[in-house]
């Protein structure tokens, strides 16, 4: 290591994000000692994420729901304010931007995360393929430049030959991404994918690259120190695609050659030492059905998917990136990665995406609140939320992710059962999820056997052959409502009147409690230690509200009972009614000496 080490370690850092990420990051954050800070829109003022937090402050209440997330002079002033002395950005929103990381620099605050430099080479779709050329990392023909003419893309598109992709220079997430199979289709797709670059990304850079038809999208997560030590942490499989957008991951790419995956793993390191890649980031790349790979991105980020590669390697690579951060290398007690030799991949993991999206009509996002929330867990299993609990509101404004179920087992087919398992054991209602369809994904013979491909889903209709929720508990509830309510027409039975105990209410009734009330709580207790006498507590009128004659009894029936036990009863030690120990303390004060006898 040729760097000196400088260390600074961080009292408090705020997560300029939300939801799920926010508290992972909240949580490696607290494992490590460090006060979390979060921020959030006036749409998040009741999200679960902000309890995750040690202090909690509001973004611009002006601003919309992810302008707000977005409005860089805020945050930094956020920051400033609360003394924090780095930002991890998560993913999405200002992850990527490199103006955000430099208002860090310039205010005195540390990005987690590469710096604008290293954004700037790697983060813009046509920059990182020129690196690539550099490095002797094979790209996807087509071109390494922007271009702004419809006539030019045409020219283009019929050099690299139909099917082409359009894809924008700075996209992320499937948008401003476009098929054109044909000639004929490629000046309105063209356009439309300009549009929706510029609105999303505030550019409309579009390049052209062939597109390969039916490819596996395999990633390598890799991490860097300050100090030039770049290693991976194996591949990823993320070819269940909907729209571009992934749906299921796992790890390793089992089902790719090993000499490909090493090609693969090669050329990742290769390009990320070349650019001088620091903290975490993941290389992506597509496998033909010749098994040749294409590089085609980098994400200068922490990923979603991270989650499998944790599970398969046990490396925390959220608090990696902090320690990073201070100044560690890879080589430290605090990371202890001394070189690639010391990362080690063992058995599979499957990550699912529980959304609150309909799969039976397209995938809408359903909003909403969530009236029953119960988790599968158990073992080999990882919950990752950030949303769902009883009670949330789905909001439409934010993503569609409740949940992520991460599964881990010595075997793939292991680590499927388990993700079946724990999606089955979920219960969601009040809002639709894409549990029963990634159940069907799950267990279809093509995922199993690791051979799915990037339009799997598009392709295979019987996915969408969907089992509906059984939901019994509501349905047996309902129906008893209804029983008791309405079997009647409304009309109640007619009992006959109660007859009550006869008493003379003329006598006064002494009994413990008076003794309490005269003693005092120490005289009384001392009177229980002095006494040999059994104390008797009877729970009858308990237990008539709980089990035994909950549904022979009224309320009118028992208070009209009351005065009558009351003088029975003035020589108990205590009566319990409609639930509560009345006296439990006195026998937890007594405990030389048990004298408490419980009578039903």
């Amino acid at each position: 290591m040729s760097k000196k080490v400088s260390v600074k370690k961080f009292r408090k850092v705020l997560v300029a994000n939300r939801g799920e990420i926010a508290i992972r990051i909240f949580r490696a954050l607290s494992e490590l000692g460090i006060t979390t800070v979060s921020i959030y829109s006036k749409e998040d003022r009741y999200a679960m994420f902000r309890s995750k937090a040690d202090e909690s402050y509001p973004l611009n209440p002006q601003k919309g729901p992810i302008d707000a997330y977005l409005d860089i002079d805020t945050i930094i002033k956020i920051a400033l304010s609360t003394g924090v002395d780095a930002i991890h950005p998560g993913y999405g929103f200002l992850s990527e931007n490199p103006d955000f990381a430099d208002a860090c620099e310039r205010n005195g605050i540390v990005f987690i995360g590469p710096g604008s430099n290293i954004m700037n080479a790697m983060g813009d779709k046509i920059s990182s393929k020129k690196i690539a050329i550099e490095a002797n990392v094979p790209i996807i023909p087509g071109v390494d430049y922007a271009i702004k003419e419809v006539d030019e893309a045409k020219k283009i598109a019929a050099q690299v030959g139909y099917p082409v992709m359009l894809k924008a220079s700075n996209g992320g997430g499937g948008r401003g991404m476009r098929i054109v199979n044909q000639e004929e289709d490629l000046e309105k797709e063209f356009n439309e994918a300009k549009n929706e670059s510029k609105k999303a990304f505030g550019d409309d850079m579009i390049f052209i690259e062939k597109y390969l038809r039916g490819p596996k999208h395999i990633e390598v997560q890799i991490i860097g120190d300050n100090y030039g030590n770049v290693v991976h942490l194996y591949d990823r499989d993320c070819s269940v695609q909907r729209r571009h957008q992934k749906v299921v991951e796992y790890a390793p790419a089992f089902s790719i050659p090993e000499t490909v995956r090493q090609e693969i793993f090669d050329a990742s390191i290769r390009l990320a030492k070349t650019v001088g890649y620091r903290n975490a980031g993941t290389l992506e790349f597509l496998v033909d059905a010749d098994n040749h790979p294409y590089f085609i991105e980098m994400n200068p980020r922490i990923q979603v998917e991270h989650t499998v590669s944790e599970m398969v390697t046990d490396i925390d690579i959220v608090q990696t990136q902090i320690l990073i951060a201070e100044g560690y290398p890879l080589d430290s007690e605090e990371i202890a990665i001394p070189s690639q030799e010391n990362v080690v991949c063992t058995g599979y993991s499957i990550q699912t995406r529980v959304t609150t999206e309909d799969p039976a009509n397209n995938f809408l996002p359903d909003t909403g609140e969530i009236t029953v929330y119960r988790s599968g867990s158990g073992n080999g299993i990882r919950l990752d939320g950030g949303n769902a609990y009883t009670g949330a509101v789905i909001s439409p404004y934010y993503d569609s992710l409740l949940v992520k179920a991460i599964s881990h087992d010595r075997t793939f087919l292991g680590a499927v059962r388990k993700s079946i398992r724990a999606l089955q054991e979920m219960r969601i209602r009040g809002v639709k999820t894409n549990i029963p369809f990634l159940v069907n994904v799950l267990n279809h013979p093509t995922f199993q056997s690791g051979q799915c491909y990037t339009t799997f889903i598009e392709e295979t209709p019987e996915l969408f052959e969907l089992t509906k929720s059984q939901n019994r508990a509501n349905k047996i509830i309902e129906f008893i409502g209804d029983r008791i309510v309405n079997s009647n027409n409304g009309e109640k039975t007619f009992y006959e009147n109660r007859v009550l105990p006869k008493l003379d209410k003329s006598k006064p009734v002494y009994g413990a409690r008076d003794e309490f009330l005269k003693l005092g709580a120490q005289g009384f207790m001392q009177k229980i230690l002095k006494e040999d006498k059994l104390y008797v507590t009877d729970t009858t009128m308990r237990d008539a509200q709980q089990s035994l004659m909950a549904t022979r009894m009224r309320s009118k029936d028992l208070c009209g009972a009351a005065y009558a036990t009351n003088a029975f009863m003035k020589n108990a030690f205590s009566v319990e009614a409609w639930g509560g120990a009345t006296y439990d303390i006195v026998a937890q004060l007594s405990r030389q000496k048990s004298k408490i006898f419980i009578m039903n």
